[in-house]
């Protein structure tokens, strides 16, 4: 009942997203996301943001990294087309410390510069496993009925190419897709409004017609790529699993 919850308020809040909006396709791990947006939100709060056009040389320069973090940040919530290129430059060659937060910084420069021109607000869309143009990009593994079962070679194609097939029709891709003993683990892209109870649903019942041995637990994530210890623990739980009966 609380997972059933749980799913219907986040199909709620997909059906309220308008149609245009941007995905972030990077992964970028969302403990960096939140540290840069509450980052962010603090040096707005303070004010005088157009000092950092004045300081983007530092970007290049040798100095610590923590100058170079609030400069990013700076350039990033000031609605210049000319703090947009700074950033874009960086991110050409950037501290590699600052890789995935000079990424931030350059979308939501890029965000903030559409919604002036366009003069409507953006949607701007990111989790931890990021994205591929339209599509949110999910780690999903497929579990057996059999935990101690490795598939034979029949059954892999068999999952593999139904499961391409079901995503071609849903507009989205198989990225990868490895087997192990107990479930198979994938990497895939769907559009942010695909019902994904249902795809993975009928993929089990159609995968089943030949041979009956997935389960109906299907665990699905965009925050991060699971460790085999992790699969391992929500299977032998079954309680982090999408319910698809």
């Amino acid at each position: 009942m609380e997972e059933e919850e749980f799913y219907n308020k986040i199909k709620k809040a997909l059906e309220e997203i308008p149609d245009s909006f941007s995905i972030l396709e990077e992964k970028i791990n969302i403990e960096t996301q939140t540290w840069y947006f509450n980052y962010s939100n603090r040096l707005k709060e303070k004010g005088h943001l157009g000092k950092y056009l004045k300081m983007s040389d530092i970007l290049f320069s040798d100095v610590e990294i923590e100058k170079k973090r609030e400069i990013l940040c700076g350039l990033a919530s000031v609605a210049d087309v000319k703090a947009y290129r700074i950033i874009e430059k960086y991110v050409k060659n950037p501290d590699t410390l600052l890789n995935d937060w000079a990424i931030l910084a350059l979308q939501e420069s890029r965000m903030l510069l559409q919604s002036s021109i366009l003069d409507e607000q953006q949607v701007y869309i990111s989790t931890g496993l990021g994205g591929k143009g339209s599509n949110l990009r999910y780690n999903v593994i497929f579990t057996f009925k059999d935990s101690a079962k490795i598939l034979e070679l029949y059954q892999e194609k068999v999952l593999k190419n139904e499961l391409e097939d079901l995503l071609r029709s849903q507009n989205g891709e198989l990225e990868d897709i490895t087997f192990f003993r107990g479930y198979t683990a994938t990497h895939l892209n769907l559009p942010l409004k695909a019902p994904l109870k249902e795809i993975f649903k009928n993929l089990v019942a159609t995968v089943n017609d030949f041979g009956s041995f997935l389960s109906d637990d299907v665990i699905v994530t965009n925050v991060k790529t699971l460790s085999e210890k992790e699969i391992k623990r929500i299977i032998a739980s079954r309680k982090d699993s999408l319910d698809l009966e």
